[in-house]
């Protein structure tokens, strides 16, 4: 029988979605993680050291720069996107 396929998230890239992306200014950051824990996609990255976000997965929905409680995330537009 058929069905619909089971994919992870993780094996979708879903970047090339967003018209704006988020930056991370590092100065700023206290690594709080609280972007990493409302982030919906596996996009914000902790290594252990610093805070990052994986363009391939961030859809760009602004979640982890409205949730920043330092305002370190900032969301800028998309190259080709005006």
């Amino acid at each position: 029988m058929g069905g619909v396929g089971f994919r992870l998230s993780t094996e979708i890239k879903t970047g090339d979605w967003r018209a704006l992306r988020p930056v991370i200014d590092q100065n700023k950051c206290t690594k709080c993680l609280i972007c990493w824990l409302y982030c919906p996609e596996p996009a914000v990255i902790w290594d252990g050291v610093k805070v990052d976000i994986d363009y391939d997965y961030c859809k760009g929905c602004g979640i982890c720069a409205h949730e920043c409680p330092v305002k370190a995330i900032y969301m800028i537009p998309e190259f080709g996107v005006e």
